[in-house]
C-alpha cells in the first residue's frame, strides 16, 4: 500500500514540480491532484489543444519527481448546482474534460460527488432523485470509458440525502457493472453517519474499493481533521485494509490549513506523513 496526500497548484510545470518534489521529500509516493474540483480556473477555461499540452506536461513532471497521481477529483461546487437540465449538462461537460485531464496526468481514477438537485439537505422527490443520478451516470461512464479512467462514486456527510453512506454507493454502483465506476470511500464523511470506517472497507471490498479520502472528525461535523484527532478507530481501519488486499494508496485528505509559522508548519507536514505511513502497517 502507498501514501498520497490531496494537493492543488497552478497549470505549470513550474509549480508542479515545485508541490511534487515536496511531497517526495517529505516521504509520499503518491499525490491526489485536486486542480480539477474549481472549474473557473485555467485546468478548464485554456482552449483545448493548450490544456491538453499542459496537463501531459505537468503528468511528466510528476514522473520526473519519482511521485504519481493515485486519483484526482472531479469538479464540484457549494451549494451544487444540478436542479435544471442546463445545470447538469454543464456539470456533465466540466465532469468529461476532467476526465481528459486525469487520463492526461497519468492518474487511474477520479473521485466524484453524486449530483444534488436540491443541495445536501431535505430530498423532496428520491425517486426523480435517483433517476436523474442514474442517467447522469449512465452517461459519464462511457466518457470514462473512453478516457480509460475509472470513475470513483464518494460517499458524502449530508445524513438527510440518500446516496451518502458506503452501503447506498456500494449498491448503486453495482447497479452498473462497469469496471469503470468503483467507489472512493471518505473516512470522516462515514464517520458523519456513526459509521466504522473499517466495516465500510470490508462491505466494499477490494473489488468495489478504488481510493480513498482518509481524515477524521468529531463525529458529527465534516472537519477534515487529522486522524487520531477524532473518533474513527484507526488501527481498526488499517487492519481492514490488509484484509482486504488493498493495493491503491493511502491518500489522506486532510492538510495544513491557515497562516502558520514556518516551523510549525514544517513539523505539521512531517507528522501527516509519518501517521499516512503508520496507517499502511496494518
Amino acid at each position: 500500500m502507498k501514501t498520497g496526500i490531496s494537493t492543488s497548484f497552478a497549470l505549470s510545470p513550474d509549480a508542479a514540480a515545485k508541490t511534487l518534489s515536496h511531497l517526495r521529500l517529505l516521504g509520499y509516493d503518491c499525490a491526489d491532484l485536486q486542480a480539477f474540483v474549481n472549474t473557473e480556473n485555467e485546468w478548464f477555461t485554456l482552449p483545448a489543444p493548450e490544456r491538453l499540452r499542459k496537463w501531459e506536461e505537468i503528468g511528466r513532471v510528476a514522473r520526473d519527481c519519482g511521485i504519481a497521481f493515485s486519483q484526482t477529483h472531479g469538479p464540484w461546487r457549494y451549494p451544487p448546482q444540478d436542479y435544471t437540465e442546463e445545470d447538469r449538462a454543464e456539470r456533465f461537460e466540466k465532469m468529461s474534460i476532467a476526465l481528459e485531464g486525469t487520463a492526461a496526468v497519468g492518474a487511474p481514477c477520479m473521485a466524484i460527488h453524486n449530483i444534488m438537485p436540491w443541495g445536501g439537505g431535505e430530498l423532496p422527490d428520491p425517486e426523480r432523485f435517483m433517476d436523474m443520478n442514474r442517467e447522469f451516470f449512465s452517461r459519464l461512464i462511457e466518457k470514462a470509458k473512453a478516457a480509460g479512467v475509472v470513475i470513483a462514486l464518494e460517499n458524502m456527510p449530508f445524513t438527510k440525502l440518500i446516496l451518502s453512506t458506503p452501503e447506498q454507493v456500494l449498491s448503486f454502483v453495482k447497479e452498473f457493472d462497469s469496471p469503470f465506476f468503483r467507489i472512493c470511500l471518505d473516512t470522516g464523511h462515514a464517520a458523519v453517519f456513526g459509521l466504522s470506517p473499517a466495516d465500510a472497507v470490508r462491505q466494499i471490498g477490494k473489488e468495489w474499493l478504488a481510493c480513498l479520502h482518509v481524515h477524521d472528525n468529531d463525529g458529527r461535523g465534516d472537519f477534515h481533521w487529522l486522524p487520531f484527532r477524532g473518533v474513527i478507530d484507526w488501527a481498526d481501519f488499517s487492519r481492514a485494509l490488509h484484509e482486504i488486499g488493498f493495493e491503491g494508496s493511502l491518500s489522506l485528505e486532510t492538510n495544513v490549513s491557515g497562516k502558520l509559522p514556518a516551523a510549525v508548519r514544517a513539523e505539521w507536514e512531517k507528522a501527516l506523513a509519518t501517521t499516512a505511513r503508520y496507517l499502511t502497517l496494518g
